[in-house]
């Protein structure tokens, strides 16, 4: 026989409450196993975003699934967007940094022979 739930939803038992979750852990196995399968694949300028791709769906499962975010208040909703926000903002202004610096702090290809040390002092100048 099966307990009914205050919500008036009958459980399954104990098969039942794992299933969604070993359901999301299989998922994300197989995502690990296409991230792996695309490390070894020559495609190109595509290989970036389809990673990033499997990346935000692994992300998207972790937190709908496990973080129960799917079930959760509003107001948890919002403070998980804030932080993507956050996140997105943080990595504009990191991207943004780099391409408008000026050309003199940017260090060139290669660098260049240092200068050669000057020759030792005899005297160090320290107390005896």
């Amino acid at each position: 026989m099966s307990a009914a739930r205050p919500s008036g939803r009958k459980t399954g038992g104990g098969l039942a409450l794992w299933r969604g979750p070993l359901a999301v852990g299989a998922a994300l196995m197989l995502l690990l196993a296409a991230t792996l399968g695309l490390a070894y694949l020559p495609m190109g300028a595509a290989n970036g975003p389809v990673s990033y791709a499997i990346a935000l769906l692994k992300a998207l499962l972790v937190a709908l699934v496990f973080m129960k975010l799917v079930r959760s208040p509003a107001l948890f909703a919002l403070a998980a967007l804030a932080g993507c926000f956050w996140l997105a903002a943080l990595f504009t202004m990191t991207l943004t940094d780099y391409p408008f610096r000026l050309a003199g702090e940017r260090l060139p290809g290669f660098p260049q022979e240092a200068p050669a040390d000057p020759a030792p002092v005899a005297a160090s100048g320290l107390p005896r």
